[in-house]
């Protein structure tokens, strides 16, 4: 029996309580029963602040979501610094442009942009990493886009799979987690249903069991991030439920 992966949240799913008062939203957070968080911007908050709200609730900063121009350049340096403090290992980059994704040989370049981002971090003890949508589970002049970026890139590069966007693209994510083993060291457990867009973990068309058991056994995965961008109640609430489906499903 593996060992229990544990929970985090991705904060963008409760983004506008955040906003508004982030120290509150993380201690709910916290009381749910979340053991971590994954953070998309950072409310204006230094990485100490950001570093002392968690560890003062016990959260753990798991992954950063973070454009691709912070990882260029003079910003990389800037950007590997201020997630040190975090204590933060992943640099994912949430989605890209145009002209990194429009045809298969500018995934190809990506796939080099990242495997240079990578070795340029990897002995600061970070990965980046890249978060997918719909469209890099679509068929781009024959070939899926997944496949040509995980394929082209070095085996620390993070694939952050997000479960509901591979479904919406028409996919099935265990062949995908089979194919790249190691590499789903954080991942988006999201659902999709064809029928109800406001689906919440449990309520949707994705085979939970098969999926867990893929990432548990052959996917290298080290959390579980819930992250939920349709609202059938409160954004917090909506966070709640889908921690006590998982809860259900004997995840916690």
């Amino acid at each position: 029996m593996s060992e229990r992966i544990p929970i985090a949240l991705q904060l963008y799913s409760v983004r506008d309580d955040c906003a508004k008062d982030l120290s509150l939203t993380l201690q709910a957070v916290a009381q749910m029963g979340y053991e971590g968080v994954e953070f998309a911007g950072y409310y204006d908050r230094s990485a100490e602040e950001l570093r002392g709200m968690c560890d003062d609730l016990e959260l753990k900063i798991v992954g950063t979501h973070t454009g691709l121009n912070t990882l260029l350049g003079d910003e990389l340096d800037k950007t590997v610094e201020f997630n040190k403090t975090l204590g933060n290992p992943y640099l994912i980059v949430p989605g890209l442009g145009g002209q990194y994704t429009n045809s298969q040989d500018a995934w190809k370049e990506t796939a080099t942009i990242f495997n240079d981002i990578a070795e340029k971090i990897s002995d600061q003890g970070l990965s980046t990493g890249y978060h997918n949508h719909a469209s890099e589970f679509m068929p781009l002049e024959g070939e899926i886009p997944w496949d040509t970026f995980a394929s082209n890139t070095r085996d620390d590069v993070v694939l952050q799979i997000d479960t509901g966007h591979v479904l919406r693209a028409g996919q099935d994510n265990v062949p995908f987690i089979e194919r790249y083993p190691g590499r789903y060291k954080i991942v988006h457990i999201k659902e999709f249903s064809a029928t109800n867009d406001k689906a919440l973990i449990g309520e949707g068309d994705l085979a939970w069991e098969e999926l867990f058991n893929a990432f548990e056994t052959v996917g290298g995965t080290e959390w579980y991030i819930v992250e939920q961008e349709s609202y059938p109640y409160p954004p917090l609430e909506c966070a709640k439920r889908c921690l006590d489906a998982l809860r259900k499903m004997g995840k916690i």
